[in-house]
């Protein structure tokens, strides 16, 4: 009763998570796109950098945006922050009961790192915290005064961190953590200078002060690049179910393809916003490092053998015993590792037949990509998956 227990906070938690960030990212795509669709009106109060028409629902809107604040404090006002932080806190709540209590399940790899255990969840955490610093940093620093300097620092940051932990933690757990790193930088924008920079704004015009226009450019600057960061961190979010992405040898290449790619597809949305003319190479130009990622992926697969189809002569009873000792023990109707009370994804092996079946994924998993067991805990051998692999190329004959 205590593990279905714990099932359901977890499903809650992520739950959660997941609604929290749809709300957090719809906002932000929103207010990027309703920045970006502006309309000078001569007609308007000067304080008023612009205005946007839109229609929804049946409903028609006439919405303005003052350069830097109107000169008096309305009735009411609608701060969007709750969706950043709620987004963050249920992530991390999510990371610790999924990565950081069971760090040898799903964080250590000791084909990676030997680590321990409680080390590896330290430098984990630590690092979220290290990672905003040097952000900050950054956009504070004479390299923030430049956009596109600004950006390359920070894309070199963000690879040299993915570089590091593909090197420290599982390749599932690398990518867990660089959508860690990159949802605090995100959630921290929000909380240390987006907000607070509002608030100074607000607190100026209840005093009758005319308000700094650089709180405001700081927190439009943050929350810009809050924007350019969503689906990258979606992209992680997703990544674990796809064992091929974060396998490879080139695991953190691939990410960073797959950042390039979202930056220059993000962009081509916030352009058209605009009502620019849509610049259409940035479709091709975002395909390219999508490729490159493809291939990546590829050629970076584990180099063992994986066995031949011609190899008949592994028979179901060489595979049995070594399913039964290196993979059963999770996957069952009744699991017997600590933590599981059901088999993970509903994948069990209790049967010659529901090993067959899932013949496939065995071969994805645990011969070419050797994601499977997590962390290795079961130790299966490089003999042993190469086994499997002949049995799987030569038909997966359970007679």
């Amino acid at each position: 009763m205590i593990d279905t227990l714990l099932d359901w906070v977890s499903l809650l938690v992520r739950w959660t998570h997941v609604m929290a960030g749809i709300a957090w990212i719809g906002s932000s795509f929103y207010f990027i796109a309703l920045d970006a669709g502006l309309r000078a009106n001569p007609r308007l109060d000067p304080r008023v950098k612009g205005e946007a028409w839109q229609v929804h629902g049946g409903g028609f809107y006439n919405i303005q945006k003052f350069s830097v604040a109107p000169e008096f404090m309305p009735e009411h006002l609608t701060w969007f922050k709750w969706e950043a932080y709620s987004t963050w806190i249920f992530g991390f709540i999510l990371l610790v009961l999924v990565y950081y209590l069971n760090p040898s399940m799903y964080l250590i790899d000791p084909a990676v790192l030997a680590m321990d255990p409680l080390n590896a969840v330290l430098f984990a955490a630590g690092s979220l915290a290290a990672g905003w610093v040097i952000y900050d940093l950054l956009c504070r620093s004479p390299i923030g005064q430049s956009t596109v300097r600004l950006a390359t620092a920070g894309f070199v940051l963000f690879v040299a961190a993915t570089f590091a932990y593909t090197h420290i933690f599982s390749g599932r757990g690398a990518f867990i953590q660089a959508g860690a790193l990159v949802g605090t930088i995100m959630a921290a924008n929000v909380l240390f200078i987006i907000i607070p920079n509002q608030r100074k704004t607000v607190a100026a015009l209840l005093k009758n002060q005319p308000p700094d226009p650089a709180w405001g450019a700081q927190a439009k600057q943050r929350s810009v690049h809050n924007n350019y960061l969503t689906l990258p961190v979606l992209f992680t979010m997703i990544s674990n179910h796809y064992a091929f992405t974060y396998a490879s040898h080139w695991s953190w290449l691939i990410l960073a393809c797959i950042f390039v790619a979202s930056f220059l597809v993000r962009h081509w949305f916030n352009t058209v916003h605009t009502g620019a003319i849509p610049d259409w190479r940035l479709w091709p130009a975002a395909v390219v490092p999508v490729l490159a990622a493809v291939a990546l992926s590829i050629i970076g697969q584990s180099s063992a053998p994986i066995g031949s189809a011609d190899a008949a002569a592994v028979t179901f009873a060489d595979v049995k015993p070594i399913v039964d000792q290196r993979c059963h023990v999770c996957h069952s109707i009744r699991p017997r590792f600590p933590g599981f009370s059901e088999a993970p994804k509903g994948v069990m092996f209790d049967t010659a037949s529901q090993i067959r079946l899932q013949a496939p994924q065995i071969l994805a998993q645990a011969v070419r990509t050797h994601t499977m067991p997590l962390g290795n805990v079961t130790q299966i051998t490089d003999t042993e998956r190469a086994t499997l692999g002949a049995w799987i190329q030569a038909g997966s004959r359970v007679e």
